[in-house]
């Protein structure tokens, strides 16, 4: 009569164990899920450059690095730096990623804005047709002279360093493209023009190694580093654009501001990740200005480095990617998210269960102890009954028959042997 009631006991205990795991894995899942970013994009937008310069030549190999994870990235070309900037701040817009030069950005502004570190150096090039061996800037102010388009780094700098220097701003100037400006330098249709752009910018090679244009350096250029820090000073050899021709003809002062991989805050840190891995692929050679390894760095000119990108330089790329390819990294990766919590949920449970469980299977002995007590007593007090030999027949049988581990099966013997005493008490 017994037997059912202590199986169903059973079953509760194991029915609450598994309850509270269960409701215990849902919380923990809950949990993880809220934290846990969605996989990467398929597609990402980036903002790159004017034709001429270094970045779209650059952009083509991150979309190439991109497109061997399966990742569309998608260059979208702009005027320079300022336009670039000014997209990746338009809440409108879907471009997530842009180069941008250092000294354009303002961190009280553009708040939702990181940086991914510094690529390489973009020296101000100052190009005019001459043929003296040192012209001097002053002599072209005035005339047929381009200094980027609007949105372009070039302009922006060419006005800034117009002003430092007392010149008007409204001196004119034309706002030609970088390629369409060295086109018309050599062909004699521009008298000068300026250039915000890297050493591997096909236009700086066309003119570096043209005998029509002069490069004009900036002698002063410690001064303009010492006033502002996101400048530095670099100088071109001798003979570098021309061994044959001798160009420049002797070495040149120039300053130059680096370009940095701009990104939203709130762009996929596998995608962010991914970046910097391309970055230290494209950027980490040497270079006319630079040795090997110094470039990607982990400067913030302007705005303040990514948390992942300050990682990446101090640990590398996470440990999972090293190992396994991009997207079983990125889905493993968000299981052990997922996976952490859970454990670290289950496995108190888990340890507890064999606690609760041993305590619930002592629990049914000790309770047959506690009515064996009961008899006792009253075989004590009133000697023994026919009504006691029947109530110490059905304990014995819920004790033959009680369902215990082979772990708790000695405290059923022993239950059993102490039922015999009781039974020989009562003769």
């Amino acid at each position: 009569m017994a037997e059912p009631d202590e199986d169903e006991g059973k079953g509760r205990i194991r029915s609450v164990v598994v309850i509270v795991a269960v409701l215990a894995v849902m919380g923990a899942l809950w949990w993880a899920l809220a934290l846990t970013r969605p996989l990467p994009p398929r597609v990402v937008v980036m903002s790159t450059g004017p034709e001429g310069s270094a970045f779209p030549g650059f952009a083509e190999r991150y979309r190439a690095a991109f497109a061997r994870v399966g990742i569309d990235l998608q260059l979208r070309p702009s005027a320079g730096s300022v336009e670039n900037l000014a997209r990746l701040k338009d809440p409108h817009s879907d471009v997530s990623i842009g180069f941008v030069e250092g000294g354009l950005a303002d961190p009280d502004r553009d708040g939702d804005l990181v940086s991914l570190g510094a690529l390489f150096y973009e020296p101000l090039w100052v190009f005019v047709r001459s043929t003296e061996t040192q012209p001097k800037l002053g002599d072209f102010i005035g005339k047929r002279f381009s200094s980027g388009a609007e949105g372009s780094s070039t302009r922006a700098f060419s006005l800034r360093l117009l002003a430092l220097n007392g010149i008007k701003s409204d001196v004119p100037l034309l706002a030609y493209s970088p390629q369409e400006a060295a086109d018309r330098l050599v062909a004699g249709e521009l008298d000068g023009a300026t250039f915000m752009t890297s050493w591997d910018s096909p236009v700086i090679r066309q003119l570096s190694a043209s005998p029509e244009v002069r490069l004009i350096g900036f002698p002063r250029a410690d001064a303009y580093v010492a006033l502002y820090p996101y400048f530095t000073k670099l100088v071109l050899p001798m003979g570098v654009g021309s061994l044959e021709k001798n160009l420049p003809s002797t070495d040149v002062q120039l300053i130059a501001t680096k370009a940095t991989l701009v990104v939203r805050k709130d762009l996929h840190p596998a995608i962010q990740y991914l970046l910097l891995n391309a970055a230290t692929q494209i950027h980490g050679g040497p270079g006319i200005f630079q040795k090997a390894g110094q470039f990607p760095a982990a400067e913030a000119i302007d705005l303040p480095l990514s948390d992942h990108a300050r990682t990446f330089y101090t640990s590398g790329k996470p440990f999972l990617q090293r190992y396994l390819p991009f997207w079983l990294a990125v889905l493993a990766g968000q299981l052990l998210v997922l996976l952490i919590p859970v454990v670290g949920v289950l496995y108190p449970i888990l340890r507890l269960a064999p606690v609760i469980y041993g305590w619930s299977m002592r629990r049914r002995i000790f309770s047959l102890y506690g009515e064996l007590k009961f008899l006792e007593n009253e075989l004590e007090k009133g000697g023994a009954t026919d009504a006691l030999r029947r109530r110490l027949d059905r304990l014995e049988a819920r004790a033959d028959h009680i369902h215990v581990p082979v772990t708790f099966r000695h405290l059923q013997y022993t239950l059993r042997l102490h039922i015999g005493l009781v039974r020989q008490r009562m003769g």
